[in-house]
């Protein structure tokens, strides 16, 4: 006696559930590794220009705070001129490019006196950091 199902069931709703869940998890693993944030806890107000550069692979960022003292960062530790030179030597041999994020509040003075200590200590690449017109 041969039995015969009185009702098809479709199966394929399952391999489409799959690949929604795989499609979520792949997702959610890609926000997780993402860099929202180049350098947490410094807030620099830049100024605002319509030409920015595109995402560096290789860099070192240096912060200047505006304010009547501007403060300068390097790898999130507040540093003096004096300090910065050594500092970008190690960034040198590693090949890292230097971006100036200033203030724009910041003396320009302090800006050129930054980006010539780079340039001594050999860093052939220094751009200045700016935000995009709103």
């Amino acid at each position: 006696m041969k039995l015969s199902r009185t009702r098809d069931y479709n199966f394929g709703w399952l391999v489409l559930l799959a690949l929604v869940d795989a499609a979520f998890l792949l997702v959610f693993f890609l926000l997780l590794s993402s860099n929202f944030i180049l350098q947490p806890g410094i807030s620099v107000s830049m100024p605002f220009s319509r030409f920015t550069l595109a995402p560096q692979i290789n860099q070192q960022i240096i912060s200047i705070t505006g304010g009547a003292a501007p403060a300068i960062y390097f790898r999130d530790q507040r540093v003096t001129i004096e300090q910065l030179g050594p500092l970008l030597d190690a960034a040198k041999r590693d090949g890292q490019s230097v971006i100036i994020k200033a203030d724009r509040l910041t003396p320009y003075e302090t800006v050129i006196r930054v980006t010539n200590v780079a340039l001594e200590h050999g860093i052939t690449s220094v751009a200045l950091a700016a935000s995009p017109p709103q």
